[in-house]
């Protein structure tokens, strides 16, 4: 036996790269029908007030404009609130489009014009006059901190921070102590591809959706509910995503645009939104958080407090697990945790990668760094001094935690060691030299999800299952994981996503997917190899008759008996031979909760930053990064690669470059486009070094598969942070640190 078929943990290329690169991937935006019209958005010009008159006479006189859609002619739909709610909704009246004259934020979207080109929607939108009476609004967090008010509901997912010990006793018994607050502003997604949806109308009333999403069947449920549609008569399908970041987990407008218009005029509707209006939902919450941390003179961490305000909208409570880290990350005994919203004149809040442990794990990291000097220790001494074996805030031991090896690997790859302590030390010319670092961390998750596959005689396996893939590489790994466990050469393997009629899978989120998806990928194949071995015994003379599957290896698209290889059977030969056209399953795999429950499940990592920041000019270059993760079972190091290495990209993003900035005299997001919005280009981004750390897991699922898409960008804020100051002497709590802070 020859096992050629051996592909987990192996670099595989990617199996959609072929068609990404060819231009054959079709996105939201690329399909086409007969007929198909466009859909323009025409988006409020007030933060807060209301509509007092459209006047869309002048477009509606354009030939070839077909309907403007406002509130006045919008009618029919769900009224009940819950009919509005989705996947990843957090509690509170979820938004209604074009159904009231009440304006509750900017750019909200009040009326979508819809023509024969897309060339005339856009111009027909121009001429949409809308008179307004504008209320006064407010959109500064920092301006209302006095309204902070605890969460009004619970948003699965979300930890309420628990306290344990006495912090205040704890904390004036302190030695040494450090008491800072950090802020953070807002971040936008901004994918590539901005979100679309066209939806192709057929004459019995059915429609087929292409949409920009993270979850086909999040999508179809929404449709359905708000429409009042049979699942008969709605199809989705989304198998391309060009990046989305959490942008695309809940179903956003141009949805319920592209679908209302397609069924008010029977036709076939496109509608996508520009780059500006890429601005108008969702984002990373503004955020201001306090730490206080307390030690005694040999580093250990005596009393922790983090409390943090976000904003939300006036119509939803979004909330974020900020301050759970602290509770998580280092032994403490005296913890307290406090975690507060500020209903604000914006769309809600949406989860960004990350989410919580960006911000979070930053103001955390930050506080340490600042403790290690008070402490005059080493930020990495001070981090292995109060090391946990344990979660403080649950009393579980970890899964698996590799945390200290990442410590140690990163460490040495980086040249830790060589590092003067004092700041501005390490100079070059006119460059200051800066080494920083921090710790990370996200959850291990795994969510509900099923797989179908088929197995036909021509010795091909398709396996499908209704997630997404939004550049992560899911049709890789999971075609990967199926190609082995069934031992078939990887192209003789199919993997189908984003469809809704495939079976059940979560949202495409929080580095659950490969965990989860991959988990009933490998047991519908478990399942396909059980039921080849009962074909096998049914063949005259089969040698395999009186063996049970432990006795069984499949490779090299063959069947062997495992202790003597040289009897063996071709797959395909099975079905052939029983008259079998194919062997279908669809697997359902239930998690060992009980096992689960007794543990807590995590990444980690550990990021070293050098920094060179110019002294006159005050600009800041991140000339090397190490990063060490330690995730469990690496599927794919190719693609997990890439996983870190566009999360650490994004790190530096929002330490040195990434915010929303946001006009309070207008209440809008003044900076929306590429132009202005700025994230680092090539030249920005310079060595980085991924270091995968040896995981073994058996707790968290049967592959000990963690997720990476998260990880990689938890800690890399802090860690250029510390770097600059190393360099610099300077504390800059307010991200992003641009020069003008710095100078």
């Amino acid at each position: 036996m020859n096992n050629e078929t051996s592909y987990i943990g192996q670099p595989v290329n990617r199996v959609d790269g072929y068609a990404k690169v060819t231009g054959d991937a079709k996105y939201a935006a690329d399909y086409n029908a007969g007929g198909l019209c466009y859909g323009v958005v025409v988006s409020a010009g007030i933060a807060r007030g209301r509509i007092v008159r459209i006047d869309a006479s002048a477009a509606l006189q354009l030939e070839g404009v077909f309907q403007v859609f406002t509130h006045e002619n919008v009618s029919g739909l769900a009224w009940f609130n819950m009919s509005y709610k989705d996947m990843d909704a957090p509690p509170g009246k979820h938004f209604r489009y074009l159904q009231t004259d009440m304006v509750t934020y900017s750019q909200q979207p009040v009326a979508l014009v819809v023509a024969e080109t897309f060339e005339l929607a856009r111009y027909a939108a121009t001429l949409v006059n809308i008179t307004y009476a504008a209320d006064a609004h407010t959109t500064s967090l920092t301006g209302n901190l006095d309204k902070a008010r605890p969460p009004k509901g619970k948003k699965t997912g979300f930890k309420k921070p628990a306290n344990r010990g006495h912090f205040e006793k704890a904390f004036k018994a302190a030695q040494v102590t450090t008491d800072v607050t950090y802020y953070q502003g807002a971040e936008h997604h901004n994918p590539m591809e901005m979100h679309a949806t066209t939806v192709l109308y057929y004459k019995n009333g059915s429609i087929t959706v292409y949409d920009k999403t993270q979850g086909v069947l999040n999508t179809q449920s929404y449709v359905k509910s708000v429409f009042g549609l049979s699942g008969k008569k709605v199809k989705v399908l989304s198998p391309f995503v060009g990046g989305a970041f959490g942008s695309a987990l809940r179903p956003q407008y141009q949805l319920f645009m592209a679908v209302l218009a397609a069924l008010e005029l029977k036709r076939s509707v496109k509608v996508m939104l520009t780059r500006q209006q890429m601005f108008s939902f969702g984002f990373r919450p503004i955020t201001q958080q306090s730490l206080s941390l307390g030690a005694l003179e040999d580093g250990s961490l005596q009393a922790i407090s983090h409390k943090a305000i976000s904003g939300t909208s006036q119509f939803e409570d979004y909330v974020e697990n900020i301050v759970n880290w602290s509770g998580m990350l280092y032994h403490c005994k005296n913890v307290q945790q406090d975690y507060k919203l500020v209903s604000l004149d914006t769309y809600t809040p949406l989860d960004m990668r990350a989410p919580g442990a960006v911000t979070g794990v930053f103001g955390l990291e930050c506080a340490m760094d600042e403790l290690a000097y008070k402490l005059h220790m080493d930020p990495l001494e001070l981090r292995r001094i109060n090391y946990s074996v344990e979660d403080g805030s649950m009393k579980k031991p970890y899964s698996s935690k590799a945390l200290m090896d990442c410590y140690e690997q990163a460490a040495a790859r980086f040249g830790w060691s060589k590092r003067n302590p004092r700041p501005g030390s390490m100079k070059n010319g006119h460059l200051l030299t800066g080494w920083g670092m921090a710790t990370g961390m996200w959850d291990a998750m795994t969510v509900p999800a099923r797989a179908k596959a088929t197995f036909t005689a021509d010795g091909k396996l398709t396996v499908g299952s209704a997630t997404a893939d939004i550049g992560t590489g899911t049709y890789t790994i999971m075609t990967q994981i199926a190609a082995e466990t069934l031992g078939l050469p990887i192209d003789h393997v199919t993997f189908q996503l984003g469809d809704a009629s495939l079976p059940f899978a979560y949202l495409e989120g929080g580095s659950a997917t490969a965990a989860s998806v991959g988990t009933a990928v490998q047991q519908a194949c478990l399942q396909i190899r059980e039921r080849l071995l009962s074909l096998a015994k049914d063949i005259p003379d089969s040698p395999f008759r009186e063996l049970s599957i432990e006795q069984i290896t499949f490779a090299d698209g063959k069947m062997y008996m495992s202790e003597t290889p040289a009897n063996f059977i071709h797959l395909k030969d099975i079905l052939t031979l029983t008259a079998t056209d194919a062997v279908n399953v669809t697997s359902t795999p239930l998690p060992n909760i009980f096992k689960q429950m007794k543990y807590a499940k995590n990444t980690h990592s550990a990021v070293f930053v050098e920094v060179q920041v110019d002294e006159e000019l005050g600009s800041v270059k991140v000339s090397r990064v190490v990063s060490a993760v330690a995730a469990g079972r690496i599927l794919n190091p190719k693609t997990a690669r890439s996983q870190i290495v566009g999360g650490i990209v994004w790190g530096i993003s929002g330490a040195l470059y990434e915010e929303s900035v946001m006009d309070h005299q207008f209440g809008r997001f003044i900076n929306h486009n590429y132009a202005e919005y700025h994230i680092p280009v090539n030249l920005d981004i310079n060595d980085i070094e991924v270091i995968f750390v040896e995981e073994n897991d058996d707790v968290v699922n049967p592959l000990g598969v963690k997720g990476v898409g998260e990880i990689g960008q938890v800690g890399v804020a802090a860690a250029v942070a510390n770097a600059i100051y190393h360099a610099t002497g300077k504390r800059i709590r307010d991200l992003p640190i641009t020069l003008d802070k710095l100078l």
